[in-house]
């Protein structure tokens, strides 16, 4: 490892390497960005990625090669304030958004960020699910107030877009410890079962069906249609469900599936679909944790940045994903967490192996706050 910063191969977990990289102000070189690909290089919603971390950061120096198969990073202080971003089509705003959510509470000023695109798809987590899982969750760090919140103004399904959404999020200076050993056991479940540019009809179906797998375990379910009309309903039609249930120790599990792009692949039957979500719903249940599965790298990275105490996590099984993270963090805050499996009893019905994840935290405090 060289002393100017780190050096990684390879177009993986870019995202990962540049959010690390802006909060803990080290340089990054990554090389061979697809360098074998008939197309090489940065592809263009990672440049898109680029400028939107340009937008909320001051003095960040970024190059890139001619191919755009070399990208140097240095980061700049984070700035925040009000920007407006229109995110490439190739990803949805999910893909932008949870990169944002790591780094608006170490802004210099209070984030306001307007980004357009598409809010729906079947690859990335969709705006209504980091609504009500990360918001919750970020809360239980000390990230809150009446500035914090995730709005969908108009909907946008792949592949046109045309959706808008308006994420606001105040200035922290430190981040709590958290102790969430216990999830707890499910208490509730809520959705929302969204259409635009289809007949209503298909949003009662969706919640029909999902109810029927749902109501043999729990009463206490409500789904709400959302059905977007006009200029709120972006450019292609579609349909999806999010699904979140919510625990009795206030831990919140999602799943969700949107419909098939227009012109990709089969139709996807509304009846399916809201199955389908359900049952991936129970899986999500089974893995359980106090955090689900596609929220489990924002959860260590705040445990990292917290002050200098112990915070202990109980995760369901690790993702790749997660694991990558796990070794970035340790390349660019030298955080180790300590990992227990434990496996539960036969009579508790907790589910599938579950892992307590322990890290003292390096006591972040947000430089670019000025103290009044």
């Amino acid at each position: 490892m060289a002393s100017h910063g780190l050096d990684y191969d390879g177009c993986n977990f870019f995202r990962q390497r540049l959010v690390l990289s802006t909060l803990s102000g080290k340089r990054v070189k990554i090389r061979n960005i697809r360098s074998k690909d008939d197309n090489p290089g940065l592809r263009d919603f990672e440049a898109s990625f680029i400028r939107l971390l340009d937008k909320v950061t001051n003095g960040s120096r970024i190059e890139i090669n001619q191919t755009g198969a070399v990208l140097f990073y240095q980061p700049g202080l984070l700035y925040g304030g009000s920007i407006e971003h229109d995110c490439n089509l190739q990803r949805s705003i999910g893909y932008y958004l949870e990169a944002l959510l790591m780094l608006a509470p170490f802004m210099k000023n209070p984030l306001k960020a307007t980004l357009r695109g598409i809010t729906n798809d079947p690859t990335d987590p969709t705006v209504d699910r980091l609504k009500s899982t990360v918001l919750p969750l970020m809360k239980k760090f000390g990230i809150e107030g009446e500035g914090f919140d995730l709005k969908v103004m108009k909907r946008g399904m792949a592949p046109g877009g045309g959706g808008e959404v308006v994420f606001t999020c105040p200035v922290r200076k430190t981040i709590r410890p958290v102790q969430l050993t216990d999830s707890g056991k499910i208490k509730r479940i809520r959705g929302v079962a969204y259409s635009v540019r289809v007949s209503p009809q298909m949003g009662n179906r969706i919640v029909e069906s999902a109810r029927g797998v749902l109501n043999q375990f729990i009463p206490d379910i409500y789904i709400h249609t959302d059905h977007m009309k006009g200029a709120n309903s972006g450019k292609s039609p579609g349909f999806g469900l999010t699904l979140v249930a919510e625990t009795l120790e206030g831990c919140f599990l999602s799943a969700e599936m949107s419909s098939t792009p227009q012109g990709q692949g089969d139709p996807v039957l509304p009846e399916d679909l809201g199955r389908n979500c359900a049952k991936l719903l129970l899986e999500e249940v089974y893995r359980g944790g106090c955090v689900d599965s596609s929220n489990q790298s924002l959860a260590l990275l705040l445990m990292t940045l917290g002050q200098q105490d112990v915070s202990k996590l109980l995760l369901g099984p690790l993702s790749p994903y997660t694991i990558e993270f796990l070794r970035h963090i340790r390349d660019f805050f030298q955080i180790m967490f300590k990992i227990e499996v434990r496996k539960p009893l036969e009579d508790e019905r907790k589910g599938g192996d579950k892992v307590l994840m322990t890290c003292v935290g390096v006591g972040y405090s947000n430089l670019n706050k000025s103290l009044k």
